[in-house]
């Protein structure tokens, strides 16, 4: 039954104009004295160019958002990234050459693709690399930034000439082996997705191995054990040769949803490059991995898993509202069980309806124990769902009306509990009053300990890191 007066979810695709330098927030409840780092988060904040609306949520120019945590209290400074493609944006009214906006011509597509003229509008994600703090996207132009003021710096180079037209923003950071490991996709005749190391303050990544694909799939995220990756190949996948044929389109548009391939995960060796297997399993759609570690001969990966691709097509921003009535687009957290050696895949469904999955991260790579998700949103708000991914028992922390974002947990020092002693911060949207509050909750019983107001809404975002050393 729809609700008589649903909650302003819409103000989640609102444009933020205004931005705030180490504000203090008024925090209700406390926070604990050990929580110390600074959480950044990134997304898209100003989603209308030149007079005329984006069409997806992927395309909002992107903004830097930062929570600083020192003594109990926290302040919060918020600013635009201003790259070449921001400086367009605003002086000129244009964009161009977005996930879904901006079709261009054929001429110019090709240009950017391979002569490195694409967009700088990083608003996925954020990363340390090289000692730099950096905003990523899904093709290879990294900006650097300020992590106390947010200022946007410039472009970072890597000390390599790894090339690429596509980037995978979720690089994984290794703190086991002290490297972060990274996707670029080169397309052609084959296409390459090429993995690549880069060790902890080096600022040139090495090639761990290229694996060819005729029809290269559009690839969000990966997963890593201790001695391999895993790369879920589902059949989300565009021919190389359309990007260069006459007519308008945007990057989205040349892929296209093949069931009858299935979904191909490639296990490949972390130190030799080597392939050690490939299996194939029934057709479904992922953005987010979760982990994945190796158990009893196989390799255990758990991720978020979607029937089909029609996701990307819920989320541009005039599908949205008919998107969130169907329960069946949403994501659930799936285990699936890779045998190093011979067939069999097995797999099971540890948890319906979420997104924006995270864990601890000491517990990357390694078999662990509890998951944090973003629950699926409903008109009324969602939820923040905690796993156990070995029992299936779940818990939910909610309040009408607020729609959280991606759960970050962040472990006590000392700890001896690696996957729950500790607090998960989570921003929310908080529709019926039009702004935006952080939250602190307990990551063992996900019981609120603080919480605190921003003096403006946050449009909803994508990604983001806490980093203890800020």
């Amino acid at each position: 039954m729809p609700l008589l007066v649903p909650a302003r979810f819409e103000l989640g695709f609102e444009s933020l104009e205004s931005e705030v330098e180490n504000l203090e927030l008024d925090l209700q409840g406390s926070i604990p004295e050990w929580l110390d780092g600074t959480l950044v988060r990134n997304g898209p904040a100003k989603f209308e160019v030149g007079g005329e609306r984006v069409a997806h949520w992927f395309d909002g120019l992107g903004m830097l958002h930062r929570y600083s945590f020192e003594a109990g209290t926290v302040t919060y400074t918020n600013r635009f990234l201003r790259g070449d493609t921001y400086r367009e944006a605003t002086e000129s009214g244009t964009l161009s050459g977005q996930f879904a906006t901006g079709g261009d011509s054929w001429l110019r597509r090709l240009y950017g693709m391979f002569f490195g003229d694409v967009t700088d509008n990083a608003n996925v994600h954020v990363a340390r690399m090289a000692d730099r703090y950096l905003a990523m996207t899904e093709v290879p132009k990294y900006v650097e930034f300020d992590p106390e003021s947010l200022e946007t710096i410039g472009h970072f180079e890597f000390a390599d000439d790894l090339g690429g037209q596509l980037n995978c923003a979720h690089v994984i950071p290794d703190p086991h082996r002290g490297e972060t490991v990274g996707l670029l996709t080169d397309f052609g005749r084959p296409s390459v997705h090429r993995l690549y190391r880069i060790q902890d303050g080096n600022a040139r990544r090495e090639e761990i191995a290229a694996i060819e694909a005729d029809r290269p799939a559009y690839l969000h995220s990966f997963a890593l054990t201790e001695r391999f990756v895993v790369l879920t190949e589902h059949p989300f996948d565009a021919n190389p040769l359309s990007f260069f044929t006459p007519g308008g389109g945007s990057f989205v548009d040349f892929f296209d949803w093949r069931p009858d391939q299935g979904t191909a995960f490639h296990v490949i060796d972390r130190e030799s490059g080597a392939v050690v297997a490939r299996r194939r399993a029934e057709p479904f759609f992922v953005f987010h991995h979760v982990n994945a570690f190796e158990r009893g001969g196989a390799i255990v990966l758990d991720l978020v898993a979607y029937r089909d691709a029609d996701v990307v097509d819920g989320l541009f921003l005039g599908d949205w509202a008919d998107w969130l009535d169907e329960e069946s687009t949403d994501g659930d957290l799936r285990r699936y069980r890779i045998p190093l050696d011979g067939d069999g895949i097995d797999s099971e469904t540890l948890y319906r309806g979420c997104e924006m999955p995270r864990i601890a991260p000491s517990d990357r790579t390694r078999q662990y124990r509890h998951a944090y998700a973003q629950g699926s949103a409903e008109r009324d708000g969602n939820h923040v769902a905690k796993v156990d991914i070995e029992t299936g028992e779940s818990r939910t922390w909610s309040d009408p009306g607020l729609f959280l974002e991606e759960p970050v947990p962040v472990l006590a020092p000392g700890s001896d509990r690696p996957s729950d002693d500790g607090v998960v911060v989570v921003t929310a949207l908080d529709a019926e009053a039009g702004r935006s509050i952080l939250l602190v909750l307990d990551a063992t019983t996900l019981d609120e300990v603080a919480r605190a107001r921003l003096p403006h809404h946050v449009p909803f975002g994508f990604h983001g890191r806490y980093f203890p050393e800020l």
